[in-house]
């Protein structure tokens, strides 16, 4: 039984070391949450403006609550009307189209979506806009009604990921507004 006890004390120690010295390194290496970098960019109190496409009107409002999860979930600000907002986020949906990719027996059974995002802010520093196009790629199924519900998934699919890419540009602009500050 001792013998057992000190194999198993020998392993953990080494588990113990080996995360111990990875968490110094992680730390030492000055990194910091893009929460902390998008703070260099803009206030707490944003309001969020949605511009709605005519032709698919129905993107706007999940565009709209993304927008304002992810200013609450990763950077934990205060979404909130547009007199008491020190920053403006205006997100203008351009429209998406599709393009066929693979096809079987004459039917289209793959195809990729391209979604067409311009963002404008309004920070502490002035205006900051960025125009994001994403791609989707997604198979398709004979069905119209499964083919309609796979579109809109696309869609919302290529908002996410245009989304993401505006935030990781934000938040590297915010970096490197800080770190010429210092």
């Amino acid at each position: 039984m001792d013998k057992i006890n000190k194999i198993f004390l020998k392993r953990n120690l080494y588990a113990f070391l080996i995360f111990n010295f990875s968490l110094l390194i992680f730390t030492a290496c000055g990194y910091k949450p893009s929460a902390h970098a998008i703070k260099n960019v803009f206030s707490d109190s944003v309001y969020v403006e949605v511009k709605v496409d005519r032709v698919e009107p129905e993107n706007a409002p999940f565009l709209k609550d993304e927008l304002n999860r992810i200013i609450y979930t990763r950077f934990k600000g205060h979404v909130t009307n547009k007199e008491n907002a020190e920053s403006h986020i205006i997100a203008n949906y351009e429209g998406s189209s599709f393009t066929p990719l693979a096809y079987e027996d004459g039917y289209v059974t793959r195809y990729r979506a391209n979604v067409k995002v311009r963002f404008t802010m309004l920070t502490k520093q002035g205006k900051l806009s960025k125009s994001i196009s994403s791609r989707v790629e997604s198979d398709i199924q004979a069905s119209s009604i499964t083919s309609s519900v796979l579109r809109t998934e696309a869609i919302r699919e290529g908002l996410e990921k245009a989304l993401d890419q505006f935030l990781a540009y934000v938040t590297a602009k915010g970096m490197m507004d800080s770190a010429s500050s210092e």
